[in-house]
């Protein structure tokens, strides 16, 4: 039977998120939690992007080093061969990849303002895929955005072709939260009945329905006799209204009546894993996690109304639909209300040793000490927030990968204009800036 498989796309869509971002350790951080909790695939970032290559052969490195095990790291490129080449030149272990066309008439005519016609998509898109075989990538996935305003038709068309170029999944994009549960089911039928290959169900929130199409279409993709890989990101995050949660994708798979018993999810995924992962998320992203949250928030499991209270002490079952020990809650969090030593950007060896202590870590030495004191102050400096217990763990263990991820080297080669201003001197001009 089919399975449902989930693709986490936190570090790619999810750090889109407008006026919020996460810093190139924490993106880290959360592919090992990704990858600690079994989830199927990372959507890790751009490689076309010059920021982010660092941190991308860092954590690629990571899986060469058998580090990251479960999940696999994608990265997302526009369909063109010269995206193509340039990532997998940027990024020479990348092995998974996920290649974006726009599909619908609106984003064709919109976007390229008449420059490209169906057609020239089409054959974009193929060359692209063609070209990413040539580049040794172990799996292509060909991204139709806006392909919930897309002719049917012509996404069948697409998938067929480029699944014969060598693509092995087409990814559906409800790029503008348009869809419903019921035409996503109707439409993601037809599409994985007529093109035999795995579907990739990626779905937006705004109207609210990200959760609800994800999981219909991976219900139609299975009906239809193929794999469904849901996209999703850590507590809802993405642009605008954001995309569809990941742990409550997880749980409607599991446990919705719709799905219980009747549907497969990847057997590696732990569920237990949830909560630590959502904390930390919602921390990096410095966005708290909603009151009522479904899984993770304050209220998921709390009772005040007498009847709700009576029922639940009596039987849980009365007013839970699943235990908070799946998720990985339960147990009591400490805080420091006391004295607190911490250390920064500013920080001394001393206070330093204090807090590796307490995560009952011991140096070899003054000089190893003093090298991991340095790279948990550029990790402050990094992230602009108290470090966490992961992040010093993994600083500790893997210190050139760290010293690798936090390492951004400005694109700066001045050309045209600038570089005439330049040459002038007219930099030297001051300028009344604030």
């Amino acid at each position: 039977m089919p399975k449902i498989y989930f693709v986490d796309v936190t570090n790619r869509d999810g750090v889109q998120t407008s006026r919020l971002g996460l810093a190139k350790l924490q993106k880290t951080i959360i592919n090992l939690m990704l990858d600690d909790m079994g989830i199927t695939q990372s959507e890790f970032g751009f490689p076309t992007t010059m920021h982010e290559i660092n941190y991308l052969n860092a954590n690629l490195e990571l899986v060469k080093r058998g580090v990251i095990r479960k999940t696999r790291l994608s990265g997302w490129m526009r369909a063109i061969t010269s995206d193509v080449e340039l990532a997998f030149g940027n990024c020479p272990l990348l092995e998974h990849c996920n290649l974006s066309q726009s599909t619908s008439v609106q984003m064709i005519r919109g976007k390229y303002l008449g420059a490209k016609t169906a057609d020239d998509i089409l054959r974009m898109t193929c060359e692209a895929v063609e070209c990413a075989v040539t580049k040794g990538a172990k799996t292509i996935g060909v991204n139709a955005e806006d392909a919930s305003r897309s002719d049917l038709e012509f996404l069948i068309k697409i998938a067929k072709e480029t699944k014969k170029c060598g693509a092995q999944r087409f990814r559906y994009c409800d790029t503008l939260g348009y869809e419903d549960p019921h035409t996503t089911y109707n439409r993601i039928f037809q599409l994985a009945k007529a093109v035999e290959m795995p579907i990739e169900l990626h779905f937006h929130n705004d109207l609210g329905m990200a959760v609800a199409c994800s999981v219909e279409g991976a219900m139609a993709a299975v009906d239809a006799g193929v794999d469904a890989y849901i996209n999703t990101a850590i507590n809802g995050m993405g642009e605008r209204a954001g995309n569809a949660d990941l742990v409550s994708c997880l749980l409607a798979c599991l446990k919705s009546a719709g799905f219980k018993g009747k549907y497969v999810v990847d057997e590696q995924i732990d569920l237990s894993k949830s909560w630590k992962l959502a904390k930390y998320t919602a921390y990096a992203f410095g966005l708290p996690i909603p009151m009522n949250q479904p899984a993770v928030g304050d209220n998921a499991f709390a009772h005040e109304s007498g009847i709700h209270a009576d029922g639940a002490l009596k039987d849980r079952r009365n007013y839970e639909l699943y235990d908070f020990e799946e998720l990985g809650r339960g147990e009591p969090e400490i805080i420091e209300t006391g004295r607190m030593i911490t250390t920064g950007e500013y920080g001394g060896i001393k206070g330093f040793r204090n807090v590796y202590n307490k995560l009952e870590i011991e140096f070899k030495d003054e000089n190893e000490a003093r090298n991991i004191l340095e790279l948990a102050r550029y990790a402050n400096v990094h992230t602009q927030k108290p470090l966490t217990e992961s992040e010093l763990k993994f600083i500790y263990h893997y210190p050139d990968i760290a010293a690798r991820i936090m390492t951004v080297e400005p694109f700066y080669r001045p050309e045209g204009e600038l570089e005439k201003r330049l040459q002038q001197g007219s930099f030297a001009m001051p300028e009344h800036i604030i």
